[in-house]
Formats: structure tokens, sequence, C-alpha cells
């Protein structure tokens, strides 16, 4: 793992491929995998980051749905929708499509996010959980005839029960078989396996135990390869853990990897750089208020409401508010206005030219270093000590939480039975999900409890919930017109 790692973090500057540039084990034989050989070829930091993210986007929406008590359909679909778009994996059979370049990205994310998760008991937990729960809807969904070649390509450590035991306690036996004959009894596989590596079965009494060993029918097979799987990067993520602090020395890697252990508390955050392409066109001073009443996601809603108030803000505010405006669509032109308009009673112009103006420039990249800021997404705002995401900061004062989601949304058809679902996310420090279940409830009319955004995706930044709550509004009167 440390070898893959080390490796992982060479740039290479060439930027050609080779034959050692593939996954060169039985890993790639597969769409199914368990992970159990690290790749050992060269990766660039650009590709490891970006393999590592999109898997964690996936593995942030699979805890996402647990936190939000999905159905492991609604899981199951959620999941492949968000497959599809970051982390696409195709069978041997599909036709047209770079097998060994879809795998080498799954290879290069799994084991870049073991680094990110194994550092403590609470991230190796989690991480096992949203992997195995992965493992699974792969192993449902995989090609029946590839999925049988995995299993006879793997060791799961069972033993195949014979004839002669299956007649000796083919009384026990028969209870957990919908065998209606001599001979249908006769042909159906049991397996026998340590009971202590299929706790689940043994829980459900679905299968039959004698002198330390579980008899498992081959219905419930997949048990014991999901327990494999679990248990395997469960020890390997404990490996890793001892290795990691040689990794600690590769300065290029630890920001990144500090990065990914947070994502499963904000989620992925998606890149919002155009106002363009998420509101389909730009925005007026004038039209804020309204926007802000109706689309705006708490965090800025808030620092709106504050604005209108006190007719002042902060500098990191100012700074968190000006860029969401300015990637929902508010030009340089209209956040001068913006701005002095909203500090109306306050700085005179003199005093608003000079010291607010040149810092509105200064985040168009019209100033200084002329860089074009963008937006803070939610992850960010988490981290932030002033003006950032309000399910954080006001945690320890749920009573000041539920007063302003309720101000803020109850015309929009948030009622005081809808806090203590809300408050739940907040108390196990989801907030990201508590942001997107506020939502779904204001957004009741456009997408169903569970849809999230409109295909499953939580709420990750701050111009996601307010490009799509805009959006969502569209249609529905293109569909009316």
């Amino acid at each position: 793992m440390f070898q893959a790692a080390k490796q992982a973090s060479r740039t290479r500057l060439n930027g050609k491929d080779d034959e050692s540039m593939h996954v060169e084990s039985s890993s790639s034989s597969y769409r199914l995998s368990l992970y159990d050989k690290p790749p050992l070829f060269d990766v660039t930091v650009e590709e490891f980051e970006t393999s590592a993210l999109d898997r964690l986007r996936i593995l942030a929406e699979i805890e996402s749905s647990a936190a939000r008590n999905r159905s492991w359909d609604e899981t199951k679909q959620v999941t492949i929708t968000q497959c599809g778009k970051y982390l696409p994996l195709n069978s041997n059979s599909a036709s047209g499509i770079d097998l060994q370049a879809e795998r080498r990205k799954d290879q290069v994310g799994h084991f870049a996010l073991r680094l990110a998760f194994c550092r403590s008991e609470e991230l190796r937990r989690r991480f096992v959980k949203a992997e195995t729960t992965l493992f699974k809807i792969r192993y449902e969904t995989d090609d029946s005839s590839e999925r049988r070649a995995f299993l006879d390509s793997k060791d799961f450590h069972w033993i195949s029960v014979s004839t002669e035991e299956k007649n000796e306690y083919k009384q026990q036996l028969s209870h957990f078989v919908s065998a209606k004959s001599e001979a249908e009894f006769t042909n159906e596989p049991f397996y026998k396996v340590k009971w202590t590596t299929i706790i689940d079965l043994v829980e459900k009494r679905r299968v039959f135990l004698k002198s330390g060993f579980a008899y498992v029918p081959a219905k419930e097979q997949a048990s014991i390869i999901y327990a494999a799987f679990e248990e395997r990067l469960e020890a390997a993520l404990l490996a890793t853990s001892r290795a990691i602090p040689l990794v600690d020395e590769d300065t290029r890697l630890n920001p990144i990897l500090d990065n990914l252990a947070q994502g499963f508390t904000a989620g992925v955050p998606s890149d919002w750089v155009g106002s363009s392409e998420t509101t389909g066109e730009g925005i007026t001073a004038d039209m804020v208020d309204s926007l802000a009443k109706q689309h705006f996601p708490l965090c800025m809603r808030m620092l709106h409401q504050s604005l209108k108030k006190d007719h002042h803000m902060k500098h990191f505010g100012r700074l968190h508010y000006g860029l969401f405006l300015k990637v929902l669509g508010l030009s340089i032109d209209e956040a001068i206005a913006f701005w002095r308009k909203s500090f109306a009673g306050g700085p005179g112009a003199d005093k608003f030219d000079k010291e607010y103006r040149y810092n509105i420039r200064h985040s168009f990249g019209l100033e200084g270093r002329r860089m074009n800021y963008p937006a803070k997404n939610c992850l960010q705002l988490h981290s932030a000590h002033e003006a950032g995401c309000p399910y954080r900061q006001l945690e320890n004062s749920p009573e000041n939480l539920q007063s302003a989601l309720l101000s803020s949304y109850s015309a929009q058809g948030l009622t005081l039975n809808d806090l203590p679902e809300i408050m739940s996310q907040v108390k196990k420090k989801a907030y990201h999900v508590a942001c997107t279940r506020v939502f779904e409830i204001t957004h009741a009319r456009y997408v169903k409890k569970g849809e999230g955004l409109g295909d499953g995706e939580s709420v990750t930044h701050p111009n996601q919930y307010a490009a799509r709550s805009i959006e969502l509004e569209k249609e529905v009167k293109m569909e009316t017109d």
C-alpha cells in the first residue's frame, strides 16, 4: 500500500502513457474487485486527486442515503445514477468502452481514499461501511456469468457441504431452502463457514449452526462474500494506518488527504464558476431580494437578511456573499450597485469607493492579483469561523437554528413538524443532509423526499442549491406556458 502511495505522488511531466500504466493484476479482469492488490504504476498527483474525489462523491452520497433513511432500492438507484456520472464501471461484455481506463480509475480512487480514511477508527468504520455498500450494489447489478467467474477466481474460505453431510442434517437444512423434492434438495448447494463471519445471517436465523460452523444455502451466498469484503478491507485499513506516517513526508499528498477526509461531512462540492451556465442569464441588483426569499440556502439567506437589517456586513460576510452573488450572475456593475444600495445610510460615497469598491472589483479579478475567485463551497463554509454554515455554527444553539429556519422558510412550506428530522441530521453532523432536506421540503412541488436536488444528489455548494431552485421554477413555468 505504501509503495502504491509513494508512486501515486510522482508527477509525470512528459504526459506520455505506456504499458506499465495499466492495471496489471487480477483486479482488472473483472468489474468486481476485493482490492487485494494495490496498483503498482505511476500516477500523477492530478489523477490521484481526481480519482479520489470522484469516488468520494459516490461514498458520500451512500452515507447521505443512510442518514436520510432511504430504502435499499432508493439507495441503489441513487448510487447507480451517481456512478454513471462520476465512476462508470462496465462489465467485460460492454463494447466500445475503455474498460482498462474505468478500472484504473476505480483502483486509484479506492486506494487513494484508503490513505485518507485510515487515520482514525471512526473514519475507517465509515469508509468500510460505504465501500461495502458500493460493492453490494455492484455485485447485485453485475453480469451473472462474470460474477461467477470472479467468485471462482477468489478464495472465500468456504467449504462445500458434501451430499453425505447434507443428508446427515437434512431435517435442519431443509428449513432454509424451498426444495419441493428429494432431488431438488440434493442439488441445492450449501457452504460451510465460521459462524462469526456472517453475524447478520445468524441474527436473522437464516442458517444452521453446528460445531462453530454455519451452513449457508446458495441463495445466501452473497452474505459470505460481503462479509469477506468487509473483513479484508478492515484489515487492509489497519495495515495502511501503520504505514501512513511514511506518507506524511510527502507535502503534496497531505493537503489532498486532509481535504478528502472531510468529504463525508460536507459531501464533495461541485465547481461552480459560471453564472450563465447555472441560471441561464444574469441578474440585477434589484432582483437579489426576491431571489433570496425564494431560492437561497440558509447560509446565504441569513447573510442577506443581516445585510438588510444592519446595512453593513463584516469582511468575511461580504466575501462569501459577494462571491455567491457573482457566480449566481451579478455583474460587476450590478454588484457595485447592489452593495452601494445595501449600505445606504451607512458609509458615504467617498468611503464606499475607498473601502468597498476596490474589494468588489478584486473579487471579480479586476484588481490586485486579477484572479477570478470562485464562490465558497459547503466544505469551505463548514470550516469558516465567521459567516459560515449556520447548521454547523448554530449546532449548539438549536433554538436559534430552528428559529432561523422557520423565519426563512415558513412561507415556502417548512413547518414545526419538519424541524425534528432536520435537527436530527444536524446532531449527526450531517449538515449537508440537513440542508438537502430543507431543499426537498421547500421544493416539494418539484421533488419528492429522498430525491435531493432532483436526481438524488445532495447539496454541496450554496450556488448549486440556488441554481437548481431557479432551474426547477423555470421548468414549471415553461410547462405551464
